[in-house]
């Protein structure tokens, strides 16, 4: 196959870090990068698009609802149009950093519960994808295989590139499970690297119980807030390619 491996970076701002973006950005092939409403600062974004433009990783944005000390990860309920300005604004501030820096802004991926919920509900998601949209139709949309974000992005028009997660625990109706649950967040390297061959080997979601829901997948997500990231990608990246699977850019795929 043809894969692509991301990650989850630039989530540290003012003096507080989060991750080792710097090893990260030598193993994936595509970051998205806080924007500032649940991590990240802009000195932290712009030096994160720097290094990810000299390593030739693609960068994406990663907005989330304006969550700063939740992590993005409590789920919150805006109006339409407030959702939509608030993801076009940090869209936006990651493509300035983009052009002063010579990248090119090439996906988008929402983060945490922003993510969670337009994944499970048709409406969320069709105004992240509008907002999407109309900020550019030309970028991709990152979202989880079988979910209602990626329906919509289709719906849409959007090129849009399916995604697993290597470090985490499906339900049986292909969403995540919660990480307030044991066992949703995947605790070593190996249990991650032999999650991803299984659901390469299945053709699908596998779900905690065992059960596969057929789908295709284009890219492979590694949290880069886990403890053990840099290993995990690290050993993801070697499997794969030993695998005989070639790790390509999202456009790619």
């Amino acid at each position: 196959m043809k894969l692509n491996l991301n990650a989850d970076l630039g989530e540290s701002f003012g003096a507080w870090r989060m991750g080792d973006d710097a090893g990260l950005l030598e193993v994936v092939d595509s970051a998205n990068v806080a924007c500032g409403f649940h991590a990240g600062d802009p000195r932290v974004m712009s030096a994160t698009v720097a290094r990810a433009h000299a390593r030739g990783v693609g960068v994406g944005a990663h907005p989330a609802f304006p969550d700063l000390q939740g992590f993005g990860r409590r789920e919150m309920r805006l109006p339409d149009d407030e959702l939509a300005a608030a993801v076009q604004y940090q869209i936006g501030a990651l493509e300035a950093f983009c052009r002063v820096h010579g990248a090119r802004l090439a996906h988008v991926k929402p983060h945490g519960a922003l993510n969670n919920l337009a994944c499970e509900e048709r409406a969320i998601a069709d105004v992240v994808v509008a907002a999407v949209h109309a900020f550019s139709p030309d970028l991709v949309l990152l979202a989880p295989a079988l979910s209602e974000l990626a329906r919509a992005g289709e719906a849409r028009g959007l090129t849009v590139a399916l995604e697993i997660f290597a470090d985490r625990a499906y339900t049986a109706r292909g969403t995540l499970v919660s990480r307030a649950e044991p066992g949703a967040v995947l605790d070593s390297s190996a249990a991650a690297v032999a999650h991803v061959r299984a659901m390469i080997d299945a053709g699908g979601l596998v779900t905690a119980d065992g059960d596969v829901l057929a789908t295709p997948f284009h890219s492979v997500c590694v949290h880069g807030d886990g403890a053990h990231a840099l290993e995990t990608a690290r050993a993801l990246r070697q499997g794969l390619v030993a695998d005989g699977h070639e790790l390509v850019a999202l456009g790619t795929v």
